[in-house]
């Protein structure tokens, strides 16, 4: 290891990745978010690599593929072979501390079946210590609220209600109403604070994992955030024009629409078809994004206080981006860049990142890049089972030769209790399943079971045209469904692949030679 230095992860959850103002979005604001980038790089074209948020934050924890970590759905459990971020780091003598969650499934065959841990998908990633119990949901934040006087209950449902009968509600939805608690007592306002007092006393160097859950839903905001965006000011939805003709696009697009509207419990004769109820909404995302810039930026003058902010590297990202209407969809379960574009922030320590500061990079990264970023910027080895690269060459001002040219990402469908997937599109458990292929002209999904999707982004950027079609574009779809196939072969599962029994015992071979080329625009080194 070259320096020891601190490291903060932070994740905000359900964060698209044009809601960023130093990227130009037209309404929402998030002046710290925008000073941490300045001081470092920012990653415009950065891809979660699945959905929804125990798969993609296993994929952000482990460096890998949902095909290789097959952690698919939020409770399918994570295998206990695989090693993670907060495992490797212990190798480096950090005590990994997690505020927050990682909706980590255990792996069942390691626990007794008596084991309450079992009988919930929002357990702890092994290797981290939870700093807060209680954490893992609204329990720990709802305790300490009641220890304030507030009489709102303890489950979320209850914790979160807005106002009742709220007088200037009337005509904006039901998602303009503010929460009952003061924004000073927010769950966010709870974590980060949880987080500078873990700090003051913390053994340096240190590791944490800050997991704040918004803007997720539900999408009510404390005051004054619930007000902060004037709703007539907030970007159009992207879309057809009802939720029958963008159905039409393809069999997947008529049951997620049709799922996520029963999934999220909203109102449909309010939400879907009043403008202005789903203007608030936006409205209302946003706002609950000011709050969480609005905290993060208590931390960072923290840090700066301490003057431990110039000794940490600090990676802002999230697990998932957020439909907020747009292809008449909610939520994260659809394969638009709405669910799978997300914002990646790195602020890296030290004059070898200078000539980086304030950088904004185009090319395509994916989330299983943090944990080798991260890993490689303190010198540590990578471990095999990492699908991504490192970003360092990136931070320090560097184009790193052989970059990757397209960004892949899956989705998988399946409803393993309720068999809805299967039942609603006449396809089989494990053919409920998508991969993509999007590169900066076209974009390509792939289905285990049904048609394919082909977008030409350039002439149709909100994705409202399938092509895969139209003659016009074979090539095309040949072209883009052989990369994938490439893809997929040389990013396969592979850690035992590299090891031959000869007569002298085991022979592996390094793991310079482990380096795919598969998807990169020219071989690497």
């Amino acid at each position: 290891m070259t320096e020891r230095i601190n490291v903060l992860l932070i994740t905000a959850d359900q964060w698209r990745a044009d809601c960023l103002s130093r990227l130009g979005h037209p309404t929402v604001r998030t002046p710290h978010l925008d000073e941490l980038a300045a001081g470092g790089v920012t990653f415009r074209r950065h891809y979660a690599q699945c959905t929804p948020c125990g798969p993609s934050r296993a994929s952000l924890l482990t460096g890998m593929y949902m095909m290789n970590h097959r952690s698919v759905r939020n409770g399918t459990p994570l295998d206990a072979r695989f090693t993670n971020i907060a495992l490797e780091m212990r190798k480096l003598g950090y005590d990994p501390g997690l505020i927050g969650y990682t909706d980590t499934s255990l792996d069942p065959r390691t626990l007794d079946p008596n084991d309450p841990a079992l009988k919930t998908y929002s357990g702890t990633l092994p290797g981290f210590v939870q700093l807060v119990p209680g954490s893992e949901g609204s329990r720990a934040w709802a305790l300490a609220l009641e220890a304030k006087g507030y009489k709102l209950g303890l489950e979320a449902k209850s914790v979160y209600a807005p106002v009742a009968d709220h007088p200037e509600a009337a005509g904006r939805g039901p998602s303009f109403a503010p929460a009952r608690f003061k924004a000073e007592d927010s769950h966010t306002a709870f974590d980060v604070e949880a987080a500078i007092q873990h700090l003051k006393g913390a053994k340096r160097p240190w590791f944490l994992h800050l997991s704040l859950l918004r803007p997720h839903p539900p999408f009510i905001a404390p005051e004054p955030y619930n007000a902060l965006y004037d709703p007539d000011k907030v970007p159009e939805r992207i879309g057809a024009a009802n939720p029958e003709a963008e159905s039409k696009l393809h069999p997947h697009v008529a049951y997620a629409v049709k799922w996520c509207r029963e999934k999220e419990g909203l109102d449909p004769a309010t939400h879907p078809t009043e403008p202005s109820a789903m203007r608030q909404l936006r409205a209302t995302y946003y706002g609950l994004m000011s709050e969480v810039d609005d905290q993060l930026g208590r931390l960072i003058a923290h840090l700066k206080e301490v003057r431990q902010f110039e000794k940490t590297l600090i990676v802002f990202t999230t697990d998932h981006g957020e439909q907020l209407w747009d292809h008449w969809g909610m939520g994260k379960e659809f394969f638009f860049e709405q669910s799978f574009n997300i914002p990646l922030i790195i602020r890296a320590p030290g004059r070898m990142a200078d000539s980086a500061r304030g950088r904004i990079v185009d090319a395509f990264t994916e989330s299983i890049d943090v944990m080798p970023t991260i890993l490689d910027w303190l010198s540590a080895e990578l471990p095999l089972q990492c699908d991504g690269a490192s970003l360092k060459p990136w931070l320090k001002g560097e184009a790193p030769a052989g970059w990757r040219d397209a960004a892949h990402f899956e989705l998988d469908f399946r409803d393993v209790v309720r068999g809805s997937s299967e039942k609603e599109l006449g396809i089989g458990l494990d053919d409920c399943a998508l991969a993509v292929l999007r590169d900066k002209q076209y974009k390509y999904i792939h289905f285990a079971a049904l048609p394919p999707i082909l977008f030409d982004l350039t002439d149709d950027p909100h994705e409202l045209r399938n092509r895969a079609e139209d003659p016009a574009y074979a090539g095309i779809k040949v072209d883009m469904m052989g990369r994938m196939l490439s893809w997929r072969l040389g990013h396969a599962e592979r850690r035992l692949t590299g090891i031959r029994l000869t007569g002298d015992g085991p022979f592996e071979v390094p793991r310079a030679r482990r380096q795919t080329t598969i998807g990169m625009t020219s071989p690497v080194p």
